[in-house]
């Protein structure tokens, strides 16, 4: 069984091919996304990244090469794009806009009533995500819009949850929010994945986001990959990064800075807690 959940074989996609509004979006690009992992992908806008991740559900089909979902070639036979849909569900940036039933319940069950699942399944998955993004049993009978602008993100991602798809795709899901809206959003995607192993991939413009709930890094540029590789790995190259006018994330800077101070600390650290780990252990060698 492949390790990889996508794989992206020289893919390109253009817009407006054949018109004098051509532009390439996707450029020959190849990668592979990691089963049970979860993936950041990073870019300024108008470097590709949501054509990257439409092109991985069938919502766009390449202009050129191929994309696989789990090594079946998804645009194989045309005619089952929708179940790979179900397969790798994506939740769109501001997806509360996208709520319109009557209630709550109805709303996170329209995806897992449409794969033909029964009554019980469907109540079962419902309370089963709304668990995860923090949203009481008692709000399912509300109507959406009675919610508030957080709990209507919330319910909108739990109705992609509910279709427990193979793969996740979150375009900027905490985009908006205050700090604690997106450790709540983030804090309960984060939950969601851990317990049901699924590979998720999260778009983003938060290095900080990036740093702490990811474990791989996508960087796109211009159409094309730009780099690829763990948190570490990527975020280490902090001189690619700013030539593209990327940040790294700002805890980062810190410790580069303290080191270039003297401090004998690392100054490959992207998460405020793996720098209050190296302080800590700074101090503790000054008093010892």
């Amino acid at each position: 069984m492949s390790q990889d959940a996508i794989v992206f074989e020289k893919v390109t996609y253009t817009y407006g091919e054949g018109t004098p509004f051509r532009k390439v979006a996707v450029d020959n690009v190849g990668l592979a996304i990691e089963k049970g992992k979860i993936t950041g992908i990073i870019g300024h806008t108008g470097s590709g990244k949501s054509t990257l991740v439409q092109l991985m559900n069938g919502l766009l089909r390449p202009t050129a090469g191929k994309v696989f979902l789990d090594g079946e070639d998804i645009w194989a036979e045309p005619k089952k794009i929708r179940s790979v849909r179900f397969r790798c569900g994506m939740v769109f940036q501001y997806p509360e806009y996208q709520l319109f039933e009557e209630t709550v319940y109805k709303d996170i069950a329209f995806g897992p009533k449409n794969m033909g699942l029964d009554e019980k399944e469907i109540d079962r998955r419902v309370r089963d995500a709304v668990k995860f993004v923090g949203i009481r049993e008692s709000y399912l009978e509300k109507s959406p819009f009675e919610l508030s602008g957080g709990e209507k993100r919330r319910a909108a991602i739990a109705g992609v949850f509910a279709m427990e798809p193979e793969v996740l795709i979150l375009d900027e899901p905490a985009a908006g929010l205050d700090p604690m809206g997106r450790e709540e959003i983030l804090g309960g995607i984060r939950a969601y994945q851990r317990e049901k192993g699924n590979t998720l991939i999260i778009v983003s413009h938060s290095m900080e986001d990036m740093a702490r709930y990811s474990q791989n890094i996508i960087v796109m540029n211009e159409g094309k990959l730009m780099l690829s590789g763990t948190c570490r790995d990527v975020f280490s190259k902090s001189e690619i990064l700013q030539s593209v006018s990327l940040n790294i994330p700002q805890v980062t800077k810190l410790m580069q800075i303290l080191k270039k101070r003297g401090l004998p600390i690392r100054d490959d650290v992207f998460t405020v807690d793996e720098a209050a780990d190296q302080l800590r252990s700074l101090m503790e060698r000054g008093r010892g």
